[in-house]
């Protein structure tokens, strides 16, 4: 049986533990994840997940 490429990505994404998700940012957020990650070469997925990761600990100080 052949695949669609849409289930090759979701079994794919499934294998891995991600699934996409879509955002509505301000453009001047978007501009600085895409500079974050072009001057870092760091994914903009990775940033974002960091910055949540520092956001969560951060909440934890208080």
């Amino acid at each position: 049986m052949i695949q669609s490429a849409s289930d090759i990505q979701k079994r794919s994404d499934e294998k891995r533990g991600v699934k996409p998700k879509t955002y509505k940012l301000p453009l001047q957020t978007i501009d600085r994840i895409e500079l974050l990650a072009s001057d870092t070469g760091v994914s903009q997925a990775a940033i974002i997940a960091t910055a949540i990761d520092i956001y969560e600990q951060s909440l934890k100080r208080v």
